[in-house]
């Protein structure tokens, strides 16, 4: 199933569309979709697609042959497979005098079994590929092994011509793999699954949440697994960093924090921390209005999947193991409304990004994040530093009566002297699941939304 990444492809498009060499690397982790994206741009504008395989060189090479010798109609290559990577890029570039895409899939297990490839292609490009009409796109999941080929160091440093890193999809495009969902259930299983295709593919929407659930904790189950496998294939010394992590899921947010929780020393702890970081796993994030040298810096999982399994899956791999699945549903199902707090704040800002690129806001935003400090926090806080205005917003995954929605507005108003934006002009806003009254408090100057112009915005294309 292929759905949304309109902006990958039309990166991919608009390269191709140059019509000159092109070197582009595309990575992610596992399981985001990189495969699915680059085999829909291949449908649209042909090309050969190489997986390699994590085997001898010989036999990549041997596989390669093949599948070039089917594209250009070669009987000579089907029966004279290459010998080297030299022969390999010597092939291409003599078949690359018209426009050629070339995409080689898993690239780092080509560079395993052979380290000196990149230097191999680094002298191709330099001497011939970059003179030719190839399109080639190498594609890879271990983040660090890519982005170590993006690196100074790299011998295809600087040649490249563009990069493209797949993230998961955000709550606006995930809609569309449970599109039988109503948009609050759909909450709840992006705060689960995240948004990688392959894990929202696990999910039955003809199925509730629970059901769902009780598949998702068995011992034999995909998503009960993936969360290890793709963590340990990156990470040296797994079992300090699922120590760190575990801690972050339970709301342990700073590095002081976390260091308590984990036992470990406090310099171990920033290191492991700066590596989640560099791979995408872990955030840092800092109060919006504090200086990018700001102590106050807080850690936060990055994706939902991740921080569901933390919180709740790694800690009761007991249960799973030894066929409790049920009861562990029990448990996530009483306790699924406080986790998703975090979840639905993100969600709202995702909203708010998507209107202020849509010019539907009292201004244009520069930045966005969360505030806190002494005497409080607000969730949202949008500014615009050379207007000086600001938009301060409050998320709450609730239902809210038009009683309660007003003292949340009153007290957002109270919390915003603590912000230190006294001369700049201000905004007052509400998120919520729903709120009685909406429209009653939108005539008084208040700015409310909830999931029904969350709906609106994803029936309108606001992907």
């Amino acid at each position: 199933m292929f759905i949304n990444r309109r902006a990958e492809l039309g990166l991919l498009e608009g390269r191709l569309r140059k019509g000159k060499a092109e070197f582009i690397v595309v990575y992610g982790r596992r399981r985001v979709g990189k495969t699915a994206l680059l085999l829909e741009f291949l449908r649209r504008n042909g090309g050969i697609y190489l997986l390699a395989r994590e085997t001898s060189e010989a036999e990549n090479l041997r596989r390669f042959s093949q599948r070039l010798a089917e594209h250009f109609n070669d009987e000579f290559l089907s029966k004279n497979p290459f010998q080297s990577w030299d022969a390999f890029f010597e092939y291409l570039t003599q078949k690359s005098g018209e426009r050629l895409v070339v995409v080689i899939d898993e690239f780092p297990y080509l560079v395993k079994a052979n380290p000196a490839l990149p230097s191999i292609l680094q002298e191709y490009w330099d001497l011939k590929l970059s003179r030719s009409q190839i399109f080639l796109v190498i594609c890879g999941s271990s983040v660090s092994m890519m982005e170590k080929l993006l690196g100074y160091k790299s011998p295809v440093y600087g040649r490249r011509t563009a990069q493209l890193k797949v993230n998961p999809l955000g709550f606006f495009e995930a809609r569309s793999f449970l599109p039988k969902y109503p948009l609050e259930e759909f909450v709840r299983a992006y705060g689960i699954l995240g948004g990688t295709p392959a894990y929202l593919l696990e999910f039955d929407d003809s199925r509730d949440i629970e059901e769902n659930l009780k598949a998702y904790f068995r011992p034999d189950s995909f998503l009960y697994g993936d969360a290890r496998f793709v963590l340990m294939e990156e990470l040296e010394e797994p079992r300090n960093y699922f120590a760190v992590m575990e801690a972050i899921a339970r709301g342990k947010t700073t590095l002081g924090e976390i260091t308590n929780e984990t036992g470990l020393e406090r310099g171990t702890v920033a290191k492991y921390l700066s590596v989640l970081i560099d791979l995408g796993f872990v955030r840092r994030e800092l109060p919006v209005t504090a200086s990018r040298k700001s102590r106050k810096g807080r850690y936060y999982i990055a994706d939902p999947y991740f921080a569901f399994w933390f919180r709740y899956v790694h800690p009761n791999v007991d249960l799973i193991e030894t066929g409790q699945g049920d009861f562990l549903v029990e448990l996530v199902m009483e306790n699924l409304s406080e986790y998703l707090g975090w979840v639905f704040e993100n969600i709202a800002k995702d909203f708010l990004i998507k209107l202020n690129r849509a010019g539907k806001l009292p201004f244009r935003f520069t930045k966005i994040g969360r505030w806190w400090g002494k005497g409080g926090k607000i969730d949202l806080v949008a500014l615009n530093e050379r207007e000086r205005k600001a938009l301060l917003v409050e998320v709450k995954w609730k239902d809210l009566s038009e009683r309660e929605a007003r003292g949340i507005l009153r007290d957002l108003e109270r919390k915003s002297q603590l912000v230190g934006l006294d001369d700049w002009e201000k905004n007052y806003r509400l998120v919520a699941k729903s709120v009685e009254g909406k429209e009653e408090l939108k005539n008084e100057g208040w700015l409310v939304w909830d999931l029904e112009d969350f709906e609106k915005l994803i029936k309108i294309g606001g992907n």
